[in-house]
């Protein structure tokens, strides 16, 4: 075949890694390479021949490497429809090539943007040329393969040693390629919002770049199909040491423990999930203490539950911790010795070291109405100077009060906390009414409720809760407030001698 009736192979990349390789079988399989500037420089110095894209154009780059590939010869040449008069007629009257493959990598964006960069090396490192490239092959699927992907390399050399390029497999690559260019163009979106300082906004469309980071082996349940995601700028947020791969429903845990690390941080605190739900939580000056109060809480509860720290974990920890059952092991640092000891130990306990506190901007949450879509950011606590007591107030209790509503801010509403001593002794959550989650929290607490303060994650409906916490020995109570019946809440807290802060965010999680 004479060169110039070769197919045609146009190959444009920025990371040159595993190129040579896939040029090599293109080149066996009969294709001529066509290249622009680097990559074609690249491709001679190992050996191959190549087309420049000026000598098919006959205009060379210009702006500084802006302008290269975005001529009607190359995108004619990608774009033609195979058995169509018009285009035919076009091509030949204009003498455009056909290009029956496109191999394409596009500027690393990610990378700068990963890197401090100054505004204007961010926005240089935004593709235009090779964007349209990639749309334009995957849009001409039927007969143009596109090759967005260094990872696809080897099964498009297969496919050229093999049955060729088949329309099953460029159906495939055109469908990635779409996916890719999306998530590259939503990637600058939140990068440049970043850089140029956009505000925040409800807006009508949402992009949101996401990369898997695992496979999971299922979801809640064994039917459903489920894996992690983070966004294309962010990073996990932990590291994994030993044990079996984590779960869905470990993740969903995780995210309460995490939640809870970030709202305590500061503090030496011990916080025990189980079903998304805190059943303990305590601070103490030293991680042993924090744990042992913390699992006194709800020690049945916490069969199975996940467990954070934050601060350290020592061997005396790991060995106290390895007399019960638990899925996860959290904290932002291990002692070798804890580590080797519940690696022997408890094999299949999952360590997991916390590298950072990652906060998504926004919350999406998909259910049959739609996608919901909510700022996420830790609840802002409660000031003593910018809320009011009702009946005698209680600053000597603040410590307590503000432990217990951070604590009732992790659990499922209704949530009502009982706390002592920077504890919880008992914790409702996840009632459908709020007087079942005093009474059930009240219940747990036992004896541990008198002298106890009480946090509730939004307002009292009724007088009724406060009667039982003054039943039970309650000695203060914290709510956001916000009823109708506040007047009729507030009068019954004073009639009982009951002291009662009112102030601060609700923090509803369902």
């Amino acid at each position: 075949m004479d060169r110039q009736d070769a197919p045609k192979a146009l190959i444009s990349v920025w990371n040159k890694e595993g190129i040579a390789e896939l040029a090599g079988a293109l080149v066996k399989a009969g294709y001529e390479i066509v290249s622009s500037s680097n990559t074609a420089k690249y491709l001679r110095d190992v050996g191959f021949d190549v087309t420049e894209v000026l000598d098919l154009t006959g205009f060379p780059a210009i702006l500084g490497g802006r302008v290269k590939t975005l001529h009607p010869k190359i995108m004619g040449g990608i774009l033609a429809r195979r058995g169509n008069q018009d285009d035919e007629a076009a091509r030949v009257e204009y003498d455009i090539p056909l290009i029956d493959i496109v191999v394409c990598g596009l500027y690393p964006f990610e990378e700068t943007a990963r890197g401090n960069p100054t505004k204007e090396e961010l926005i240089e490192k935004i593709d235009i040329g090779g964007v349209s490239l990639i749309r334009a092959a995957a849009k001409n699927y039927a007969d143009v393969a596109v090759i967005a992907d260094h990872a696809d390399y080897k099964t498009v050399m297969d496919a050229l040693g093999g049955d060729g390029v088949t329309e099953s497999l460029r159906k495939d690559l055109a469908i990635k390629a779409f996916r890719l260019t999306a998530s590259y163009d939503a990637t600058i979106c939140e990068a440049l919002a970043d850089a140029l300082g956009a505000p925040e906004r409800d807006e009508t469309e949402k992009v949101i770049p996401l990369r898997m980071v695992q496979a999971l082996r299922y979801g809640e349940n064994p039917y459903q199909r489920a894996a992690l995601y983070m966004p294309t700028l962010s990073d996990p947020v932990f590291e994994q040491h030993s044990g079996k791969a984590l779960s869905y429903n470990n993740l969903l845990d995780l995210d309460t423990l995490l939640k809870g690390q970030a709202i305590f941080k500061g503090s030496n605190v011990c916080v025990i999930v189980k079903h998304t739900t805190p059943c303990g939580i305590a601070e103490a000056p030293d991680t042993l203490s924090a744990y042992a109060r913390a699992l006194e809480s709800d020690p049945v509860s916490a069969f199975g539950g996940i467990v954070g720290f934050t601060g350290r974990v020592d061997k005396a920890l790991a060995q106290k911790l390895a007399e019960h059952f638990y899925e996860i092991v959290a904290a932002p640092e291990f002692d070798l010795e804890a580590v080797e000891f519940l690696q022997a130990k408890k094999p299949n306990l999952r360590l997991l070291t916390v590298t950072g506190y990652y906060t998504p901007r926004e919350q999406v949450t998909a259910n049959r109405a739609g996608f919901l879509i909510q700022g996420e950011t830790l609840p802002p606590p409660p000031v003593q100077s910018e809320g009011h007591w009702e009946g005698e107030p209680r600053p000597d209790l603040w410590g307590d009060l503000l432990f217990a509503w951070r604590a009732a801010s992790l659990a499922k509403s209704n949530a009502v906390v009982l706390a002592k001593d920077f504890a919880t002794v008992g914790i409702g959550g996840g009632f459908t009414n709020r007087v079942d989650a005093v009474r059930y929290a009240i219940e747990q607490a036992g004896d541990r409720a008198r002298g106890a303060v009480l946090a509730s994650d939004a307002f009292f409906p009724f007088p009724d809760s406060v009667e039982l916490a003054d039943q039970a020995g309650v000695a203060a109570i914290i709510q956001p407030g916000g009823s109708l019946k506040d007047a009729d809440v507030a009068r019954r807290a004073v009639e009982l001698g009951l002291s009662m802060f009112v102030g601060g965010s609700r923090t509803f999680r369902h």
